[in-house]
Formats: structure tokens, sequence, C-alpha cells
């Protein structure tokens, strides 16, 4: 097995090799490269199954032992600075969000094959994926701070790239700057976070950076306020990857890009780069601290234990689940393209849907099964990872319990109101047919049309998995409750117990009157970018329009009125010097 692991540095390199060899055949061969495009796109899912294949093989053996196994490169820029660069670190948490990526990674490019058939940027486009995945790759098996910097700001650039890549249209080249202004608040606190623990431990190592803390505390050679603001640095870049208040604003706005990207951003991209950003710490953590601690902090660690596999578990059985209904919307907005034609206004709009059912009965049955796990009803995968996130929530605080009961609840109100308005009622045909034109045939459509075998076999593929992922963490012996898949690839025990919910309501005018608050509340969304447009934004311009003025007025204004000072001197002294008698006795009789 160690000569298998000598192999894995293709894990987030092989992907890279589609950007690149697109990159140049588009400049070398540009007519055959557009012509043999279809064979591009074959490539990038052949090399992502090659990953994803490498991937759940390495990972047998850790939910057998779960080992670490770490492969680096000393760069040593002088006698006291020694750079470790680990291509790859695999671990139970690397094994997992590496399946996690491709499986998913490889359904998106499989469906986005036919969804962007119609686009002049198809080439474009999976250069972009597979850089994307290549990014998220090589941060999940990142060994250090350094390379999870480096290919955190690869993600981010891919990010911006996919979020615009309808730039033409200005709405989406706002939201791709929003996303990237936004983001560099998160990745200059992560930096300096890195920065921090840096001068701290001395180094950016995993392996070595919670045995340096651990020597220090015992040692009481380490400021805790110090150390838990670094921390703190470090958690403000996962806040804003993964789009979490109050940074969580360039979320909606990302939708403009196409849909099988806002697949991958909810399962891999806020969940791959914020999730591990902090879990990936912890996981060394466990592995050099755990077995080291007193039985005074038994009770302590089984309950961080238990959190980090819940936040494990749901991210898992989350991401399958979210995956499968953002490919269900863009099988519904292709469907609804034929009848109200390309327009995001209208093709996105549920007003204008009702009664797909008979229409798209594959893709409503799909986005069913998506929409009851989300809301967590069982047996699907999203209710066992919820119901271990809320019975740890009620044994730790009722008042987070109480909280994480509300989110559940409210997530089912809104994923149902989702599927009613889109799939029940009569659809609101608003216009007359329209006729299509897609490769020289001419189909003129009256009602939305299925969509084809390549787009519906994805989400077949991840409804499978929202039907049976959540057994990984079902313990089937009643005797051990840590006797599960994941709970051997991680080492967490387990319980599992049911959520409640209840609501009531009060007298009708009041409560009008809230539900008017809370609509506008959330029709702005929380007020929190109009706090942003006035505090920040405005400000901004404010400054730049009396900097302008400064600039315009005041040091123009003397550049400019020396100038025209000297012309009128110049001017009223140049008849003097001027050579002509007459003036000069004109001048000579009138003193």
């Amino acid at each position: 097995m160690e000569h298998t692991y000598q192999y894995a540095w293709i894990i987030p390199f092989l992907p890279f090799s589609i950007p690149m060899l697109l990159g140049v055949g588009l400049l070398l061969f540009p007519k055959a490269t557009k012509h043999l495009r279809r064979m591009w796109s074959f490539t990038s899912v052949l090399l992502l199954s090659i990953v994803m294949t490498f991937s759940v093989n390495l990972s047998i053996p850790q939910i057998k032992s779960s080992s670490i196994y770490q492969y680096v490169w000393s760069w040593t820029i002088n006698n006291d600075f020694s750079l470790e660069f680990g291509y790859y670190l695999i671990d139970p948490l690397t094994s997992i969000m590496s399946i996690l990526i491709t499986t998913v990674g490889i359904m998106v490019l499989i469906y986005s094959d036919n969804y962007m058939s119609h686009d002049q940027g198809y080439l474009r486009f999976f250069a972009y994926m597979s850089f994307f995945n290549a990014s998220m790759l090589g941060l999940v098996t990142s060994s250090n701070l350094i390379q999870i910097y480096i290919f955190w700001e690869l993600v981010g650039m891919c990010s911006y790239l996919l979020i615009g890549f309808w730039f033409t249209r200005p709405i989406a080249a706002n939201a791709c700057q929003k996303a990237f202004v936004t983001n560099r608040v998160g990745d200059f606190g992560l930096l300096l976070g890195i920065l921090g623990l840096y001068w701290i431990t001395g180094s950016f190592e995993f392996r070595d950076l919670f045995e340096i803390f651990n020597n220090l505390i015992y040692n009481n050679g380490t400021n805790f306020l110090f150390v838990s603001l670094c921390v703190l640095f470090l958690f403000v870049g996962a806040v804003a990857k993964s789009a979490q208040f109050p940074l969580h604003v360039w979320l909606p706005d990302a939708m403009e890009g196409p849909t099988p990207i806002s697949a991958l951003y909810t399962c891999c991209y806020y969940g791959s780069s914020g999730n591990f950003s902090c879990s990936s710490p912890f996981s060394s953590f466990h592995s050099h601290t755990l077995h080291n601690e007193s039985n005074i902090f038994d009770r302590y660690n089984n309950n961080i234990i238990r959190s980090y596999f819940a936040a494990l578990f749901h991210l898992i059985t989350h991401a399958y689940s979210k995956a499968l209904l953002f490919l269900g919307s863009g099988s519904i907005i292709h469907s609804m393209e034929a009848i109200v034609g390309y327009s995001p206004d209208k093709s996105q709009n549920m007003v204008l849907m009702g009664g797909l059912t008979k229409h798209v009965p594959i893709t409503k049955n799909t986005f069913l099964l998506g929409t009851l796990s989300l809301c967590g009803i069982p047996p699907l995968a999203c209710f066992w990872s919820k119901d271990e996130i809320l019975n740890d929530s009620w044994l730790y605080s009722p008042i987070f319990a109480i909280i994480a009961c509300l989110t559940a609840g409210l997530t089912a109100f809104y994923m149902f109101r989702i599927y009613l308005l889109t799939f029940e009622g009569y659809l609101n045909k608003t216009r007359p047919l329209i006729t299509i034109n897609q490769f020289d045939n001419k189909n003129t459509f009256l009602y939305p049309q299925e969509s084809d075998n390549t787009m519906l076999f994805p989400l077949f593929v991840l409804a499978l998995f929202t039907l049976f992922v959540g057994a990984i963490g079902i313990p089937f012996n009643q005797e051990r409750m840590d006797f599960d898949i994941l709970s051997k690839w991680l080492n967490p025990a387990t319980n599992l117990l049911h959520k409640n919910f209840n609501n009531h309501g009060d007298c009708r005018t009041f409560w009008d009157k809230i539900i008017n608050k809370v609509y506008n509340w959330s029709y702005n969304r929380g007020y929190i970018d109009a706090f942003y447009e006035t505090s920040l934004t405005k400000g901004i311009r404010r400054l730049a329009e009396l900097t302008h003025f400064f600039d315009e007025r005041v040091i123009d204004g003397i550049t400019n009125g020396v100038g025209v000072m000297s012309f009128f001197i110049g001017e009223s002294i140049k008849y003097v010097g001027g050579g002509r008698i007459s003036s000069y006795l004109f001048l000579y009789l009138s003193s």
C-alpha cells in the first residue's frame, strides 16, 4: 500500500492538465480544438474519474486503520528557515473530501456537456471547471498552511471566473466583482491567522503545529488571547469562503453563473474550502494530542469529537442532496427556455411555472427526493446527519437546539414552497410558443420537455447517493454506537435521536404586521447589502469625490492659477519691450 500512496500526487495535478492543454490547443490549433470540443469534455470526465477511483482506493486502508500518509519536499531558504511542500497529505478527512469532490464533479461535468452545448464558451467553461476541481483537490490534500493559502487563492480565482462566465451581462460582471471583493476580507484574515501561528510556533506544518502548541501551553509559553485571535482570523477566512454571516452577501449574486456551477459551489466550494480550513487543523490536533489528554478532559474531548463527526457527516449528506437540487433546477430552467425563451428573468421565475409534474416527471421525482432529504425526512441522507446535530445540540445547550430546530423548520418551509410553486398547480404560460434553433434544427414546443439523458443520468446517480449515503453514519450494532463506516473512518462516538418542532400564532392583525416586517426584512436580504452600501460603498465614494474635488479645484486650481497669472503678466509686459518707438514715446510722454 505504501507503493500506492507514492502516486497520490495525481489527485490534485491530473485535472490541471485539461486547462493547460486547452489553452495550448486554442493558441496553436484553434479551429481543430473547437471542432473537437466534445472530446475535451470526455477527457475531463475521464481524468476526474481516474482521480475518483484512486481516491476510493486510498480510502479503503483509511477505514481500516485511520492512518496518515504524508510525503514532502524540503525547500531550504537559509539555515534558519526551511519550508516543506507536501504534494499530498492522505488522512481520513482528505479521503472523504477527495471522494466528495470527484463524485459530484464528475456528475456536474457530464450534466454540463448537454446544458452548455449551445453556449459559445463551451470549451472555456470546461477549462474553468477542471481548474476549479483541481484547485479544490489541491486544497484538501495540502499538508501545510502555505499550500492551503495558495490553493485557497486559486479556488477564489476560479469562482471569480465562473461567476462572471457570462461577463457580457452587467449583472454577472457585478456579481463576480462582489464575490471577489467580499472574499478578499476573508483571505486577508486567513493570511493574518497563518502569519500569527507561524510567529508563535515557527512552523506551517500540520504535523508540527499542535505538538509545538501543546508544549507551549504546558510550559505557559504563549499568550492565550493572541492564540485565540489568530484562530479567529483563520475562522474569518472560512466565514467568507463558506458564505456565512456577515460575509454571505456574495452568494445570492453568485447564482448569475451557469447553474451547474451552483451545484459545485454548494457541495464542494464553500464546503471543502470553508469547512476543510477549520476541520483539517482539528484533524491534526486529534491525531497528535487526543490520546495524550488526561481523564479530566475525556468528556470534553468526546463532545468535540461528536461535533466534529456530526459536522462532517452533514457535509457529506448535504453535499449530495444540494447537488441533486441544483442540477434539478438547471433541468427545469433548460426545459422552461423552450416556452419563455432564453431569458434568466423568465426561465428562472417560479411564478411562470407550475404544473410541471406531467411534463418533466423524472426531474420532478429526483427534485422531490432531494427536497425530502434536505427537510430531514427519514430514511433519506440528511435525516441522519440532521438528527445527529440536533441530538448533540440538545445535549450541549437547549438554546442552540431550539435555534437548530427553527432552522430545520425554515428549511422545510422554503424547500416545499419551491417544490409546490414549480411542480404543482397549472402551468402559467404567458407567452406564445417559441421556435428554438439549435444545430440547424428548428423545434417548436408548446410545453416544457424532459431534459436529455446526459442531464438525467447525473440526477439519477445523485438520487442514489441521496438515498443511501446516510448509511455510512448509521450504527448497525446498538451495543456499540460507534460501529459504523464513518466512525471507523474518523473514530468518534455517535448517537441517534429525533428532532421536534412546534409553532403557534397570535392575534391576526398583530401577526400580519410581524409577517410584513419579516417579509420586508427577508426581501431586502436582512438589510446587510444596504448596510454595506451605506457604510462602506457610499463612504468610499464620498472620499473619492472629496479627493477628486481637492485634486481638481485645489491642486489643479493652484497650477492653473499660476499659469493664468503668468499669461496676463506676460501679456501686460510684452508691450513694454515690443521694439516700437511709438510705444516708447507714448509711455514716456504719459509718465
